[in-house]
């Protein structure tokens, strides 16, 4: 890659997005499933991108991308095979594409741990999409951001991939997803008073387990399962009935009902293959019950690695204690800070003049 960091750029772009934790109704907003209710929380940290853009005369390659966190840096080829380190990143570009009369520097960022199952790819996609958005004619709906980002994932990757991630992350706050018929849905966001709002984020704890979640052979052979068994298998059927009861545990301030919805939700991803909950989220849960913790639910599909929220009981010092025996039950479990997100895709520019 050529060096040309001392080009004037005229403007920087940003975008951040939002992640997803306590996803009770998941596995029902997928294809298999045709139709399902999800309720999930968006929370940081935030998925960050940003653009430096210039005049396309100034620039010998159009798209260069670095992802800071692995620390490549590398010019993306128009019409490329997605075969790179980063087929996400490069097939969202192509999605969206940059006009001709510019070029961009694109830097994508997270602290959120890869692979923790709680739809970070989702809320790159968004930010980057909400990015490029800005420097075309028009703005993309909340909603168009959600469907484009899980398109790349669908259509261009063909990943196995649903809604719930990518509605989270270009709405954020707390949600009822309904999906009505794959992957169209509606999302209705819930108003908390600030003192409900506050408790929550103080509760809710995010455990990664130190281990990059991947899809595996065990998820291949459980949405193999539920497709021969058609979308109102029982066991989509109690997942798609806890979204709800979730929705309105919480606006009541029930924290104990909402705990025990998030058990029986990780009981039914139990149930669709125990390994959904692996035995490093097992250790964590063991110590979250002995500790008083209301409830906890294994991220996203469950399987190896990813990570666990845990609904803490009432005391401060109780909710420190359980993270302290956590972290040192093994070296690499680790509590991830977050705050609630009241917000999602946020875009904003920032001019600079340009340098003589």
């Amino acid at each position: 890659m050529s060096d040309e960091r001392t080009t004037c750029y005229q403007r920087f772009v940003n975008s951040v997005a939002p992640i997803r934790v306590c996803d009770n109704g998941g596995w029902t907003d997928t294809w298999f499933a045709r139709h399902g209710k999800v309720f999930n929380i968006g929370v940081s940290p935030y998925a960050e991108v940003q653009l430096e853009v210039y005049e396309r005369s100034s620039r010998e390659r159009q798209v260069t991308i670095c992802a800071e966190n692995y620390g490549d840096c590398f010019d993306l080829e128009p019409g490329a095979a997605l075969r790179g380190p980063h087929p996400l990143l490069q097939a969202t570009i192509q999605r969206v594409g940059v006009q001709a009369n510019l070029a961009v520097q694109v830097t994508i960022f997270s602290e959120a741990p890869s692979g923790a199952s709680t739809g970070t790819s989702a809320a790159v996609t968004v930010a980057l999409i909400g990015a490029l958005d800005c420097l075309t004619p028009g703005r993309l709906s909340t909603y168009e951001v959600a469907y484009t980002a899980q398109a790349v994932e669908v259509e261009m990757l063909g990943q196995q991939c649903g809604i719930q991630d990518q509605l989270c992350s270009a709405f954020g706050g707390i949600n009822l997803i309904d999906m009505h018929d794959y992957p169209r849905a509606s999302v209705t966001q819930l108003r908390l008073p600030d003192a409900l709002w506050w408790e929550l984020e103080r509760r809710l704890i995010l455990v990664y387990l130190g281990r990059t979640h991947r899809s595996s052979d065990v998820h291949e052979r459980v949405i193999r399962g539920l497709e021969d068994a058609g979308p109102d298998v029982r066991v989509l059927e109690d997942l798609r009935r806890l979204a709800e009861p979730s929705r309105d545990a919480l606006q009541a301030g029930d924290f104990a009902t909402l705990g025990r919805i998030m058990v029986e939700n990780t009981e039914a991803q139990r149930r669709l293959h125990g390994e959904l909950v692996g035995v490093d989220a097992q250790r964590v849960i063991d110590i979250a019950r002995s500790h008083g913790a209301l409830g906890w639910k294994v991220n996203g599909a469950g399987g190896e690695g990813g990570s666990v929220t845990i609904l803490a009981g009432p005391t401060a010092g109780g909710r420190r204690a359980m993270v302290r025996d956590i972290e040192t039950e093994h070296p690499l479990y680790r509590h991830v800070p977050t705050t609630l997100s009241r917000h999602g895709l946020r875009t904003w520019e920032t001019s600079v003049a340009p340098l003589a």
